[in-house]
């Protein structure tokens, strides 16, 4: 049997020696607890039998070893204790909707996994759109306690429309993180990412975006929403929007225009200098400075550089958060330039506009970086699909010796799926073990 480390071999059945699982110790109790109602019932019942069979054991030891003995029947009692009490146990939660990975693990493995990763470090994920949710799948492999800190500037498609329509924060990117930590793929998950593709009025919104809207008018707010929505996906970990007020972004471009709208800033074409906000003083959303205040590692990106990720640092208060914390941080940069957000843009030049934004007068940032480092990918299929070409989107390019001089250490891997189509798509899997591998290794120094 394998569970996260490779070189852990055992038999299975020997999973519920291993500690921590706390099972032993109510086994030990139950076993006590059979005894002493054992006892009970022979001075109720008057159990003559038992009497006799307790006399004839006393016999016995003057002609066989007790030891011996006494280990045999303890040994065959404990094992069909064991067996009567797993099969107890399974017949209450095993179901037809439960997949076949899990019936074919023992108990004692997914008792083991869940020990494993309630112990695992805190991560606070910060970002949006499409990567913050795969950087999510790949994370929970070694963890439950993850915050997602989200975005909540999207203007455009469904959740768009219901932002302007039912004076919600936009769902969309909550929804992908709550469907990316949810405990299984099943068919739940499934609905909650389920996109209509006809019918008035519900063409382009997801299943999610509406559950999530219509928890947000039952409970009152969106963060009561979230945590609902939560619970039915049974999520590992637990998503928040970086703030709760009505955040509306806009662009101050190279030409000195100003373009307003989260969906047309890469729209404009223009070269973007300083992103900002409406109300500029946006208050963080209850528990999201606790969470980064508690944090061991903070993952920033990837994602979007100025429309998924610096949007959250527009809120001041994540920002000092994040400045004044100790956790160990990591910013992952994009692999490809993104048209109309960072045209031409090399590694260094993502984090020295991450670092231009999160610059505050009150905090001193002279002394230590935003993140300590940077995670890079340094691989790209030979056949790289003709698309990025067209669109103008090329391999962002891994300048170390700019990097090294702005203090930051530089890890570079191959992060990118395979594929025989020439596309670039991160790994979740790949991009969290770079990350979960360089956090490991920067503790233990």
């Amino acid at each position: 049997m394998k569970i996260f480390d490779k070189r852990v071999r055992m038999p299975k059945n020997a999973i519920w020696l291993v500690p921590g699982l706390r099972v032993k110790r109510w086994f030990a109790l139950s076993v006590m607890g059979s005894v002493l109602a054992a006892i009970g019932a022979t001075f109720i019942f008057k159990l003559e039998p038992l009497y006799y069979i307790v006399k004839t054991a006393k016999e016995l030891f003057h002609v066989v070893p007790p030891e011996p003995v006494g280990a045999v029947f303890i040994a065959i009692g404990a094992v069909m204790f064991i067996l009567a009490w797993k099969k107890t146990n399974f017949s209450m939660i095993e179901s037809d909707n439960i997949d076949e990975t899990r019936k074919r693990q023992s108990m004692g493995e997914v008792l083991y996994r869940k020990m494993k990763l309630n112990h695992g470090p805190k991560i606070v994920a910060i970002g949006g759109g499409t990567g913050l949710s795969m950087l999510l799948r790949g994370i929970k492999r070694f963890t439950n306690n993850i915050t997602a800190i989200v975005t909540v500037g999207d203007d455009g498609g469904s959740s768009g429309r219901l932002r302007e329509q039912m004076g919600v924060l936009p769902p969309g990117d909550i929804r992908n993180c709550i469907a990316a930590l949810a405990d299984d793929d099943n068919k739940v998950t499934k609905l909650f990412q389920y996109r209509f593709k006809t019918g008035e009025g519900l063409e382009g919104h997801s299943f999610g975006n509406l559950f999530i809207t219509a928890m947000t008018a039952i409970c009152g707010d969106m963060v009561s929403a979230i945590k609902e929505s939560s619970k039915v996906l049974l999520i590992r970990g637990r998503v928040l929007p970086a703030t709760c007020d009505d955040m509306k972004l806009y662009a101050k471009m190279e030409d000195d225009s100003i373009v307003k709208g989260e969906s047309n800033i890469p729209e404009a074409g223009k070269r973007i200098m300083q992103l900002c906000c409406e109300p500029e003083n946006c208050r963080p959303t209850p528990d999201v400075i606790e969470a980064i205040r508690d944090a061991d590692l903070i993952i920033m990106g990837p994602g979007s550089l100025y429309t998924s990720i610096i949007s959250n640092f527009l809120v001041k208060d994540i920002t000092r958060a994040v400045w004044a914390s100790k956790a160990k941080k990591m910013y992952v940069c994009n692999a490809m330039t993104q048209p109309g957000e960072t045209d031409n843009y090399s590694v260094s030049d993502h984090v020295k506009t991450i670092f231009d934004h999160v610059r505050i007068e009150d905090v001193d940032d002279s002394k230590k970086n935003f993140f300590d480092a940077v995670l890079v990918n340094n691989f790209m299929p030979r056949n790289l699909a003709e698309k990025y070409e067209q669109a103008g989107s090329l391999p962002v390019e891994i300048d170390i010796t700019e990097l090294r001089r702005l203090g930051i250490e530089v890890v570079e891997r191959n992060l990118l799926e395979d594929n025989k189509q020439g596309l670039v798509r991160h790994s979740c899997s790949k991009v969290a073990k770079s990350i979960y591998h360089w956090y490991k290794r920067k503790i233990k120094r």
